[in-house]
């Protein structure tokens, strides 16, 4: 087995012209001066972005090599996307509206191929204005034809459906879902590795750059769109606590599973990894990993983001502040259905791995 160990990656930093300045006051983050950051690219392997671990062995190895260099140490039994990691992982602060727009769905990615993927993502309100929202969905009765007036008109927000944006919600967004996140709103977002945006709408901003409004892609957005008025299946919330831990079930869907792990101080207990790699998304606090072998822990603060290999041998955490951090995986196909699809055996071993932190009795250092 591969001497593996938790991985740090350097923050990918997009500017936006919708960004601000909140990853730095929030989560620390380490921003150029004077420019609005809107993204900070956590865990990405894509063609033209690459995350660099950032401390110890592996230091200034791309993720794309790792996974190739590691293979099922790294991700245990969870398979490629398309040759890829299969999560991108990311930060997002909108100081502005973002532009109202949808991901390619299976049809179009398989039509298209090359870069074109399918888009499933997640937002996680970290922090919100009290009039923050997101945009998801369209109204009743909406279809092309009207949804298409409603941009020549400018009425493009009287189509959509409105939901409020409050500190620790999360919505889950599948590919061909119409979305706009509102101002004033700072989400940690899980997605399938693709960087492919079709624009609806853009609010009539125009581009500092070119002082020309920025491209729109109705025709191919309008291939992806659902009109489907049924109700979007994969978020739940489902609390499972102890005195020590709280596990919240946030997401479960073909694509990932998100849960929100929050720990009391001083407590110390085995990490539940079982045939997958998991992603920590630190919100609050502090914590140290310590994994046999190890001769100095791995600490983890708030606005970082640690990838714990599915082959890290006999890891443990350490709540040193009261902290929560948002757990992150890949449904796997269960081992005793054969199936190449996500089943409901699949979601309870998701669900029966994240529930082992409220599961394993008291911990040996239970706070004094």
């Amino acid at each position: 087995m591969t001497d593996v160990y938790p991985l740090k990656f350097e923050p990918i930093l997009k500017p936006k012209i919708w960004g601000g300045r909140k990853l730095e006051s929030l989560l620390g983050k380490k921003l150029p001066p004077d420019e609005p950051i809107g993204e900070s690219w956590e865990i990405a392997d894509l063609e033209d972005d690459q995350s660099v671990v950032l401390e110890g062995p592996q230091a200034g190895k791309s993720l794309g090599s790792i996974v190739k260099e590691w293979g099922g140490d790294l991700l245990g039994d969870a398979p490629l996307f398309e040759g890829r990691f299969p999560l991108l992982i990311k930060f997002l602060d909108a100081n502005e509206t973002l532009s109202v727009q949808v991901h390619p769905d299976k049809a179009t990615a398989k039509r298209l191929g090359g870069r074109v993927r399918i888009k499933n993502e997640a937002w996680y309100i970290l922090d919100a204005d009290e009039t923050g929202l997101i945009h998801r969905g369209v109204h009743e009765g909406v279809d092309a034809d009207k949804l298409r007036q409603a941009i020549r008109e400018g009425q493009v927000d009287k189509t959509l459906r409105q939901l409020p944006a409050r500190k620790g919600h999360c919505y889950y967004l599948p590919s061909g879902t119409i979305h706009a996140l509102g101002a004033g709103v700072v989400v940690a977002e899980v997605q399938t590795p693709s960087d492919i945006t079709y624009r609806v709408y853009d609010w009539d901003r125009n581009d500092p750059a070119t002082g020309s409004p920025r491209e729109l892609h109705l025709e191919q957005a309008l291939d992806c769109i659902s009109f489907d008025q049924s109700p979007i299946t994969g978020e739940t919330v489902h609390h499972n606590a102890s005195v020590w831990a709280t596990v919240t079930t946030l997401v479960r869907c073909e694509s990932f599973s998100i849960d929100r792990v929050r720990m009391v101080e001083g407590v110390e207990q085995d990490i539940p990894i079982d045939r997958c790699f998991v992603i920590w998304m630190i919100l609050e606090g502090e914590c140290s990993i310590e994994w046999a072998g190890a001769s100095d822990p791995c600490m983890g603060r708030a606005g970082e983001t640690i990838l714990l290999p599915a082959g890290i041998k006999k890891p443990r955490v350490k709540a040193i502040t009261p902290c929560m951090w948002l757990e992150v995986s890949i449904p796997l196909v269960s081992s005793l259905t054969g199936l190449n699809k996500l089943d409901e055996q699949s979601l309870r071993e998701v669900s029966g791995r994240a529930s082992k932190y409220v599961g394993l009795g008291t911990p040996q250092q239970p706070p004094s």
